[in-house]
């Protein structure tokens, strides 16, 4: 729990009492790999921060996994548009390997926004955080070309997510087939 008390006081500077009572509204669970936090068409109702571990979510298209974002260690995750609008989801919130998180429920996130504006802030940072991940990924996915694609998921994600998440899921998050990915790798390693 040091490394997210470390983080939001890089965020918003909290005092000995705020964090004593965010960290009194957290969960701590252990999930095993393949466990479905939050089921597509079900409303999300808990924001999460990875201790360690590796989670994704994806929809489904056409009966294709097509894989939206990835967070492993020190990284919060939720089905963030699900979590904000409390409405059903389009998105399914899966472990990929057994992994151990603080679960806050969206009831308390807004008892924090209420009681602090130093929660509303991490609120809009996670908010604005989530935006430009998603700006970022329209332009790239409208923009690049597949190697261009592949060149900038290693360099700007997470090691762990690199080398851990399979081949093909990470194919499927950067729009290209399987074997197109394949022949990329193989063209980047051997230059």
């Amino acid at each position: 729990m040091i490394e997210l008390y470390n983080i939001l006081e890089d965020l918003i500077g909290l005092t000995k009492s705020e964090w004593n009572n965010f960290s009194s509204k957290l969960k701590r669970r252990d999930f095993k790999a393949k466990a479905l936090l939050l089921n597509q068409g079900n409303v999300a109702h808990n924001l999460y921060f990875v201790e360690s571990g590796l989670l994704r979510t994806y929809h489904l298209q056409a009966g294709k996994e097509i894989n939206t974002y990835f967070a492993c260690n020190k990284q919060f995750i939720s089905v963030f548009s699900s979590l904000i609008s409390q409405t059903p989801s389009f998105e399914t919130l899966e472990v990929l390997e057994d992994s151990t998180v603080y679960e806050l429920s969206h009831q308390a996130l807004m008892e924090l926004y209420n009681t602090s504006s130093k929660f509303e802030r991490l609120g809009r940072i996670l908010a604005e955080k989530n935006y430009l991940c998603v700006v970022d990924r329209t332009l790239t996915m409208q923009t690049k070309t597949a190697k261009e694609k592949y060149l900038e998921f290693i360099k700007n994600y997470d090691k762990k997510i690199v080398q851990r998440v399979p081949q093909y899921m990470i194919a499927s998050f950067l729009g290209i087939a399987p074997e197109s990915l394949s022949r990329i790798r193989k063209e980047i390693s051997i230059s």
